[in-house]
């Protein structure tokens, strides 16, 4: 049983939590996007088809749930390990955050705290995780944001609030 860390409105932990039962209740928990870009392109990933929610969707380069006796970064690194085979530690920095609800069945739900990183990471082969992830692939910001208009049901429901700022981030940086 994966124990995920349950939060209040403003991300103080208030205990831990199974990580199914905070996805069938809902319960407000403590999540993160992680963005990998380099230039303009930002690396983002399809979800597995077999995902228990948003499966084929596209989302972030990386997002999870930090873990408990772990530290944030701990959790952040060892997730791109695993879902993208990056053990590279680069530096990451959290632009913002954001508590977002939705509903994906009549007992499924994600309600999370959502801290999102963007890293740099210069475009390397990349051995991703064929449990977690369908394809990866590098979109230039400008295509993505024009695709988030044309074809919005392609992308998760967190991908669609973060995206537009980490592209304006992005976008302020060149």
């Amino acid at each position: 049983m994966e124990q995920i860390i349950k939060v209040d409105i403003n991300d103080n932990q208030i205990g831990v939590v199974e990580k199914l039962e905070a996805h069938k209740t809902p319960i407000l928990h403590r999540a993160f996007s992680v963005f990998l870009y380099d230039g303009d392109k930002i690396l983002i990933q399809q979800r597995q088809f077999n995902k228990y929610h948003s499966g084929g969707i596209w989302a972030n380069s990386c997002c999870s749930h930090p873990r408990v006796n772990k530290t944030f970064m701990e959790s952040v690194y060892e997730r791109l390990d695993f879902e993208l085979g990056i053990k590279q530690k680069m530096p990451l920095k959290e632009i913002f955050n954001f508590t977002y609800l939705s509903k994906y069945a009549e007992d499924l739900y994600e309600y999370e705290f959502d801290h999102v990183l963007v890293g740099e990471y210069k475009q390397q082969p990349i051995n991703f995780s064929t449990e977690e992830i369908a394809q990866i692939k590098w979109v230039s910001i400008n295509d993505l944001a024009n695709d988030l208009v044309v074809n919005p049901t392609k992308y998760s429901t967190w991908f669609h609030i973060c995206a537009p700022k980490v592209i304006e981030y992005l976008k302020s940086k060149a």
